[in-house]
């Protein structure tokens, strides 16, 4: 079992095509290839790397893809997902990309989007675009490590795959105790604690966003080894 996990491809499809002979070439043979949302980046060119995610060459792995934010935010546009109070996906990019959304992306890719998973749940592992709260969450080693922790303990997963940041990074928790006190609405308080074992956060790195330049994630959940791969198309072509 040897996973290879991307995200972020953006509708940049040289880059994206630059990673599948990466991933080919790897020993061992990549079994399972998981995209992890932001397929497109709102234009009609990039549209086409949707197609080809849909539609692999023969001999190539069958992706599980997920939804990113650029997914989420098409199924906002049409009135297929409720809209969070703030959207701070529109904030980053700007509300001019509603309407390159609306006229860009075809209704039947945008019903195709509507039937991807919010994440994958395989072993011990979860892997999703943003976070488990949500696809618009961006993970980051900067933020609370609480804030982290709740992101884990909230799916009682060991390790937590993500996409949203674009970077790749691993950020541990340490094996310790955590105290909590839930109160109801009817002010009763309870106490919980809960043994946190060793656990990871994972960024998986962004395919399409940094041109000529590509990362993604390789990982084999028998051994627990991790790989962040770098590949660089066009003149700068090479890997590392």
């Amino acid at each position: 079992m040897h996973w290879a996990i991307l995200s972020g491809i953006e509708g940049n499809l040289e880059a994206y095509e630059a990673v599948l002979r990466d991933v080919h070439r790897q020993t061992p043979t990549v079994t399972d290839l998981f995209i992890l949302g932001d397929l497109i980046d709102g234009t009609p060119e990039g549209n086409v790397v949707v197609e080809r995610i849909r539609h692999p060459k023969k001999g190539e792995l069958v992706p599980q893809v997920c939804k990113g934010a650029w997914e989420e935010q098409c199924l906002i546009v049409r009135g297929l997902a409720v809209e969070p109070e703030e959207n701070l996906f529109v904030l980053e990019k700007g509300g001019f990309v509603l309407r390159q959304l609306w006229d860009n992306v075809p209704r039947e890719m945008v019903q195709w989007f509507s039937r991807l998973h919010f994440g994958f749940a395989e072993l011990d592992c979860l892997l999703v675009h943003g976070s488990s709260l949500g696809v618009f969450e961006k993970l980051t080693p900067d933020l609370s490590p609480l804030i982290l922790l709740d992101r884990l303990a909230r799916t009682g997963s060991n390790r937590l795959f993500c996409g949203r940041s674009g970077q790749t990074f691993k950020y541990q928790v340490a094996k310790a105790k955590l105290a909590a006190t839930v109160t109801t609405l009817d002010s009763v308080e309870e106490e919980q604690n809960y043994d946190v074992g060793d656990r990871l956060i994972i960024g998986v790195g962004n395919v399409g966003r940094q041109p000529k330049e590509a990362t993604y994630t390789l990982y084999n959940p028998e051994t627990d080894k991790l790989i962040f791969r770098t590949v660089r198309y066009g003149k700068t072509a090479g890997f590392r």
